[in-house]
């Protein structure tokens, strides 16, 4: 199970959709507001929990389509349906080697992207615990979506459209997290709800992605 979870983190960097895209893509929704907002920091700092938000989960939207692909085009897919591993926790490991290598960087850098939109201090360790709670969730229910469109030429853009809604619920409340949290306010209970939201998907989401992989693959 180690030496898969590395494989798979060692193929997500190296096929360009690691930590390196990701970020590159954050930073640059986080530059290109102001610009079209305008420099007032007071407006900033309202729509700073959103925009960030949004710009980790279409972050983490760019290496979805990745994640069986590659071990599709090579035939290892084949081969590790039949290894011994069960295929629930083939899924769980891509999933995990997914949010390693994308959601980890979003989570350590969301500090300094939220002091760029001059997010409130209050803010910074919200924005932090709402991303390191909701983005498990987002890289879960993408690797269903990527379960779906396994082995679909261009299947890209047919999986955001199908793992975009999913992500609302997720986004709601980690951005209702940090935003209150900005603000001073109590934020247990989106807390709660983003945390019952991402067990959720860790618990039931493995065996219906791994239900699909077995339909594909037949």
């Amino acid at each position: 199970m180690k030496a898969l979870l590395v494989r798979d983190i060692r193929l997500a960097v190296r096929a360009g959709g690691g930590f390196g895209l990701g970020l590159a893509f954050f930073l640059i929704v986080v530059v290109l507001v102001p610009f079209g907002v305008g420099p007032d920091n007071g407006v900033l700092a309202v729509i700073a929990p959103g925009i960030l938000w949004v710009g980790a989960l279409l972050s983490c939207l760019l290496s979805l389509d990745r994640i069986f692909a590659l071990d599709w085009e090579d035939g290892s897919l084949d081969l590790l349906a039949t290894a011994p591993l069960p295929m629930e926790t083939l899924v769980t490991l891509k999933a995990v080697a997914h949010w390693l290598s994308t959601g980890v960087p979003l989570v350590l850098a969301s500090p300094l992207f939220a002091l760029l939109l001059s997010l409130p201090a209050a803010g910074y360790g919200p924005l932090a615990l709402s991303l390191a709670l909701g983005t498990p969730a987002l890289s879960v229910i993408g690797t269903f979506g990527a379960a779906l469109t396994v082995g679909l030429k261009r299947g890209g853009l047919l999986l955001s459209l199908l793992v975009l809604p999913l992500y609302m619920p997720t986004l709601i409340f980690g951005a209702e997290v940090a935003r209150r949290g900005a603000q001073g306010l109590e934020f247990g209970v989106p807390l709660a709800m983003l945390a019952g939201i991402t067990f959720g998907t860790i618990a039931l989401l493995p065996f219906a992605s791994a239900a699909v992989l077995r339909v594909n693959l037949r």
